[in-house]
């Protein structure tokens, strides 16, 4: 079917089934071979990338609605998701749509929420929906080279900035890391996400100090050094430091 009829079929049982002028569109970040990634769904119409959104439910919660978007979208269940910004620029999504008349439900003005949501990629094997090409992981630094739709590089990096706010104050790892880790891995990812070195002493007095980790009877195995200690996170602490926030970081 042509991508443009796709739209044209889907608009009448939008208007019947989700409120008009709101979406919410997820930032979703992995963690692979020590950088970001953001997952990201290129759409048959136009070709263009863009972030695995979707529109609110007449009937629905806003937060049952991400959670069915992550799922149709994206094929996510069981993820962290934390609402982070509103978006509401005109004019923000009616240009993608310039090629349909004013009776197009998706081209109504649309104000949309922003969520982001942490998740191990080597745990997700996308497959796209009906109205995408393809879905996959893309390596943040590979963003300034592909076309965004919309102002969803806008929202990409909003919702970096959230993250690099919100690290110091919740625990960052969970659903980015493998179970076993080691403490160098960890302390790479809350490089990456703060875009910057930390001193690895500092980092390693105040990581284990938060009581959210439990060292494993075991070492990573294979390097030309010795042997780092695994660690796992203790999902009870973690739990609790996420709904309380950190004291001691």
């Amino acid at each position: 079917m042509d991508s443009k009829q796709q739209f044209l079929n889907l608009s009448e049982d939008a208007k019947e089934t989700f409120l008009p002028h709101l979406s919410a569109d997820p930032v979703i970040f992995g963690f692979d071979q020590n950088e970001l990634k953001v997952l990201l769904v290129k759409m048959n119409y136009r070709k263009q990338w863009m972030l695995p959104g979707g529109y609110i439910g007449k009937h629905e919660d806003l937060d049952e609605a991400m959670m069915r978007i992550l799922k149709d979208r994206a094929g996510i269940t069981g993820v962290y998701v934390e609402e982070f910004a509103v978006f509401g620029k005109k004019n923000r999504s009616e240009f993608y749509f310039e090629d349909f008349d004013e009776t197009l439900f998706h081209k109504q003005r649309f104000i949309t929420i922003g969520f982001y949501a942490l998740y191990n990629a080597s745990k997700l094997h996308p497959v796209p929906d009906e109205l995408s090409e393809t879905c996959e992981w893309v390596f943040l630094s590979q963003l300034p080279d592909i076309e965004l739709a919309m102002d969803h590089r806008e929202i990409i990096d909003k919702a970096l900035l959230t993250l690099r706010e919100k690290i110091s104050i919740k625990p960052i790892g969970y659903n980015l890391l493998p179970e076993k880790f080691t403490l160098s891995e960890l302390q790479k990812l809350y490089e990456v996400i703060l875009g910057k070195e930390l001193n690895r002493g500092n980092f390693y007095r105040k990581i284990k100090n938060l009581g959210i980790l439990k060292k494993l009877d075991e070492q990573r195995r294979g390097g030309a050094h010795k042997s780092p200690d695994l660690y796992t996170f203790d999902e009870e602490n973690y739990a609790k430091a996420l709904e309380n926030g950190l004291n001691s970081w």
